[in-house]
């Protein structure tokens, strides 16, 4: 018997589909998710600052993904319905990344084999314990399938880099300022330049916090914990103007005196 005109084996429709999420998917820039002394930290560079590719879920649920932005939106966006309505109806204590995990995977794996495209999305659902024995990082690919991650998770752009590159530094029980130091050096290339501090997205499940753990470091609270690595990154990706230089004087004429600030002192500059 002939085959009609355009087969394709389901075997071929779901390596094309495979390869074309993992194309969008390594398009995107990594993030990192590892465990530290007192919690969970999530590091990506980000130079957008109105759309977060790290976000809280619930009280100890946090949400990190790469690929398609407006995918991975509604993927998190249906697990905050989730979390609200089994929190509401049962307990907050209910909700766990387990579940989450489990419902994000059984949505992507519908979509992957049902739909003519697959979503380009990679996802990391974190849960922090009251030790770091309860301490959860579940990794979920584009086709559903999980991984019980232990200690760190890599996902997006070069990851295969990234988490060598985090298999080499990571140690447990670092301090944030450590682990904050790891993510950043797993994250950056050898012999390239760090993400300047205003396109870094990190946030923190901080196990010692009341009720709600998730906490975003940004600004000042960001650059403190940045001025404790041994390698910060710079403020800006401009590197500061080099002032003109000063005009030659004349052979014999003294310079003209100048204020605290540089300024030529006409004697009205306060002391």
């Amino acid at each position: 018997m002939s085959m009609p005109f355009g087969y394709a084996s389901p075997e071929q429709i779901m390596r094309d589909k495979a390869d074309y999420a993992r194309k969008g998917i390594a398009r995107g820039r990594s993030v990192v998710t590892l465990q530290y002394v007192d919690g969970i930290l999530f590091v990506a560079p980000n130079p957008s600052r109105a759309l977060h590719k790290i976000s809280e879920i619930y009280d100890r649920i946090g949400f990190a993904a790469v690929g398609r932005y407006n995918e991975f939106e509604e993927l998190r966006l249906g697990g905050i319905r989730y979390a609200d309505v089994n929190g509401y109806t049962y307990d907050r204590s209910d909700v766990t990344g387990r579940g989450l995990a489990n419902l994000y995977a059984s949505n992507l794996g519908r979509i992957f084999t049902e739909s003519i495209k697959s979503l380009e999305v990679e996802v990391v659902v974190a849960e922090v314990g009251d030790t770091k024995e309860g301490d959860a990082i579940y990794r979920l690919t584009f086709d559903g399938s999980v991984f019980d991650e232990h200690g760190f998770a890599a996902m997006g752009g070069q990851a295969e880099a990234v988490a060598t590159r985090l298999k080499e530094r990571y140690r447990e029980s670092m301090s944030l300022a450590d682990a904050l130091e790891v993510a950043l050096t797993a994250l950056t290339e050898p012999g390239g330049e760090r993400p300047p501090v205003g396109q870094l997205e990190v946030a923190v499940l901080d196990r010692n916090r009341e009720h709600r753990k998730f906490l975003r470091l940004t600004g000042a609270r960001l650059e403190r914990l940045l001025a404790q690595t041994s390698n910060p990154p710079s403020a800006s990706a401009t590197p500061p103007a080099t002032p003109p230089a000063a005009p030659p004087q004349a052979s014999g004429e003294a310079p003209p005196p100048t204020g605290p600030d540089g300024d030529v002192d006409d004697g009205s500059s306060p002391l």
